[in-house]
């Protein structure tokens, strides 16, 4: 998708979410399941892709933090920058509204250095609902400050969804679904990326935790009198 016409694209009513139908398509219930069984919270399942010659991945975790929190504290460089151990470069390139902007993101090498490195330039717009509940959408662009460069190899991320939402029985925690289907490109073999994407989903969880606990615990340390600070600001 070329920038220019995903400006004007964020500009219309319905923003940078996904259509209709492309969300049906997500979230209907036709995934290959696997629960891991020392994580019984965490879910990765997956199913053919109508985009492109793979699989979209879905994950599901729960999160100790609030939707409006979480998804910011997902998605801004500020923040993301300092948990997720996947990531060697993540910044903000183009602001459109408080609510969409432009990411580039380069991965560190996985698979036990299979798979080099990556980058990726994608258009995010975040979208608050009625009931606390935060829905992400996003995908690849075209951005000619940021060209494809030899130092990497440029994937492309198909149309993806984050949804987060309050647990009825506990609104300070979070369930958190995410819908994904990047192309690695490159010369992987699509059994190598099959084999390799259920893992980093819920390492991508693992993390989140890990660093939503530790941004708590350092704001409750350098609070007065111990009382924790606010981790982000609220919408």
């Amino acid at each position: 998708m070329d920038v220019n016409s995903s400006f004007n694209f964020s500009m219309s009513s319905t923003s940078t979410e996904l259509k209709e139908d492309e969300f049906l398509y997500l979230t209907a219930n036709l995934f290959c399941e696997f629960l891991f069984p020392f994580e019984k919270k965490i879910t990765v399942s997956w199913k053919p892709s109508r985009n492109y010659d793979g699989h979209l991945y879905r994950a599901e975790g729960i999160i100790p933090e609030t939707p409006a929190k979480l998804i910011q504290f997902m998605y801004l460089p500020e923040h993301r920058s300092k948990w997720d151990r996947s990531l060697h470069t993540y910044r903000m390139l183009h602001r459109i509204d408080s609510d969409t902007f432009i990411l580039h993101t380069i991965t560190n090498s996985f698979a036990m250095g299979s798979i080099a490195p990556r980058d990726f330039v994608d258009l995010v717009h975040i979208k608050y609902y009625e009931g606390e509940k935060v829905i992400v959408s996003s995908v690849s662009v075209e951005y000619p400050q940021c060209p494809p460069t030899s130092s990497y190899i440029r994937g492309y991320n198909n149309p993806c969804g984050y949804v987060c939402s309050p647990l009825p029985e506990n609104p300070g925690y979070s369930k958190l679904v995410m819908y994904v289907q990047p192309e690695l490109r490159g010369n992987l073999s699509r059994a190598v990326v099959e084999a390799t994407m259920p893992t980093n989903l819920l390492n991508l969880i693992h993390d989140a935790k890990d660093g939503i606990k530790a941004q708590k615990a350092h704001s409750a340390h350098s609070s007065p009198k111990g009382h924790s600070s606010s981790l982000l600001h609220k919408k």
